[in-house]
């Protein structure tokens, strides 16, 4: 089966994703996202497969794992996973409206995962309408929770994984055309300042701001980057009236690197910094966590299977480990052979010029379908 000749439509896949792209989903809308997930999960039942909704838990949207017809149902075959939740609060697309110029086409997650996503499902419908029957089973996983760490599905991913001989994760290409074959470590961590109260205007000297202390604590927090391991405060909320000194802040931090061990030195200083000064009280905890993934034998082998397919279809495929995490950092570091990067090539993720290559589309498409016909 030569990939090269399945007839790949950009146009028709547009279509098929715009629908996707246009129903918002952001992590913390978990109805948002289960509506997103209501629509692949039509989309994949009516291509055949079997579909299964697992409740969500902690607040999060539910899961959506979809079983593919195969003479071998039930034994380990190939696992796609991907993520249906993206940072854009409901609204956005009327600033990131969805549009097309040119080669790029823009919308909210339609980088970030939504057309990775739907190349994958065009890739099966493809092989399918070919008559052609994949050596393995192929079974797809739809999350709502990637974005903040994974904290309510990283089980169900990992069991998931556990029972496939292999893991395809179609999160965005890199820039070079390449894929991912390794994942930094990330650390998360939740930030708690309690200070004094006291009225901002008649009594100000007798207050102790936790908001200041808070404002020392990250400039404090960004300060500790190295090339080894970075450190970023990506959220703070502090204080409710301004005539009054605050009594508390609240903050997130981010803490990456290449090396698990860098990772593992940066989370003992980051929690060292818990403790009191100047009458407040500053709190670090620790929250959800990748491990470092690093590429092995059998990850580096599905690349080479990769790169060939690749070659045939007229393109270099470079691969490299990446900053960022990804679910990939747990099937990777499970010892599954994992090939992340799958997805669209494009551009500006997470912003409001987010777009995606539409050529990529049928690139990436071709790619998928050739692994799926031929890992063994």
């Amino acid at each position: 089966m030569n990939p090269a000749n399945l007839p790949f439509d950009s146009e028709a896949m547009l279509e098929g994703l715009r629908s996707w792209v246009e129903c918002e989903s952001p992590t913390w809308d978990a109805g948002a996202v289960n509506r997103m997930l209501d629509i692949a999960a039509r989309d994949m039942a009516i291509m055949g497969a079997t579909i299964e909704r697992i409740a969500g838990r902690q607040g999060f949207g539910g899961v959506i794992r979809a079983r593919f017809p195969h003479p071998k149902q039930g034994e380990p075959g190939i696992l796609i996973a991907g993520h249906m939740d993206t940072v854009h609060p409901v609204g956005t697309i009327e600033k990131l409206k969805w549009r097309r110029e040119g080669n790029k086409c823009y919308g909210p997650g339609i980088y970030d995962m939504k057309g990775g996503n739907y190349l994958s499902l065009e890739a099966i419908r493809q092989l399918a309408r070919a008559s052609f029957t994949t050596p393995l089973p192929i079974t797809v996983l739809f999350t709502p929770d990637e974005e903040v760490g994974t904290p309510s599905t990283r089980d169900i991913i990992e069991a998931e994984a556990a029972r496939n001989k292999y893991v395809l994760v179609p999160e965005p290409g890199r820039p070079d055309n390449g894929v991912t074959t390794g994942r930094y470590a990330i650390a998360r961590f939740n930030l708690e300042a309690t200070g004094r109260p006291s009225h901002a205007g008649a009594t100000l000297s007798a207050g102790r701001s936790a908001i200041r202390e808070m404002a020392r604590q990250i400039l404090a927090i960004d300060a500790m980057t190295t090339e080894d391991c970075t450190f970023s405060v990506g959220v703070v909320h502090g204080g409710q009236w301004v005539n009054c000194v605050a009594t508390t802040a609240t903050g997130e931090a981010l803490s990456m690197a290449k090396r698990q061990a860098d990772l593992d030195r940066g989370v003992e200083r980051m929690l060292a910094l818990s403790g009191t000064s100047n009458d407040v009280a500053f709190k670090v905890t620790r929250g959800v966590t990748r491990p470092v993934w690093e590429p092995d034998a059998g990850t580096m082998a599905l690349y080479e299977k990769a790169r060939g397919i690749a070659k045939s279809l007229g393109a270099e495929l470079p691969h490299a480990s990446s900053g960022g995490g990804s679910d990939g950092n747990f099937t990777g570091a499970m010892g599954i052979p994992t090939l992340d990067g799958l997805g669209v090539r494009g551009g500006n993720g997470h912003t409001l010029e987010e777009f995606i290559e539409v050529d990529s589309l049928v690139e990436r498409g071709r790619l998928m379908a050739g692994l799926l016909a031929t890992l063994e």
